[in-house]
């Protein structure tokens, strides 16, 4: 009980816990309020790293939650934002795609190998995750004061976490793919592999 109350998974926690907070800000429209607790959740994501890695101590919990709990904050706000008309909708039907394409794939996978295939972040889906923080952050600086943020370069980032986000999704679906194809041909490669041995004796 004691590895996983450590402060990574703590964190984590944490940023669990911001998602209704964030949410309810929204719907008060509380926009400095939502945008605080956005950026804290930022925060704690980056120390949270930080921590684990010096420390290794993350532990399978937490390992699991963390992305879970980053995708369920950007998605709920991609959510919201979008009813809101802050944020376009085709955006959040990108952003919300693609995160649904891979847990329904790596599911699939499972069921039709019967073993988990291990995510590995790609520099794409980084970047897209980087993207998708700032696209809700300008959105919620919009809704304080629209004069702050120049709709031109509201639109450009916009555009740029469609399009890498998109880039992403193709990247983890091949990656998917390509798994697969392997599993396929390990069970053929397997008894020529113990054929060899025989033969040498013989």
């Amino acid at each position: 009980m004691l590895t996983v109350l450590n402060v990574p998974n703590f964190l984590t926690m944490l940023r669990i816990v911001a998602i209704p907070c964030f949410l309810i800000l929204l719907e008060d429209l509380r926009f400095r309020e939502a945008l605080a607790v956005f950026v804290a959740a930022g925060i704690t994501d980056a120390l949270d790293g930080a921590i684990a890695r010096l420390t290794h101590t993350k532990t399978t919990v937490g390992a699991f939650l963390d992305p879970a709990a980053d995708k369920a904050l950007l998605v709920s706000a991609f959510i919201a934002l979008g009813f809101m008309h802050a944020v376009p909708r085709w955006l959040v039907v990108i952003a919300i795609s693609r995160d649904a394409v891979i847990v329904v794939g790596y599911f699939l996978l499972f069921v039709i190998t019967q073993q988990a295939m291990e995510v590995q972040p790609t520099v794409s889906g980084k970047a897209s995750t980087a993207l998708q923080l700032l696209s809700v952050t300008l959105a919620l600086v919009a809704l304080i004061n629209a004069q702050l943020v120049s709709s031109r370069a509201q639109e450009a980032v916009f555009y740029a976490t469609g399009a890498v986000t998109t880039l992403a999704g193709l990247q983890y679906m091949y990656r998917g793919l390509e798994w697969l194809q392997r599993q396929g041909e390990r069970p053929a490669a397997t008894p020529a592999a113990r054929k060899d041995p025989d033969r040498r004796r013989a």
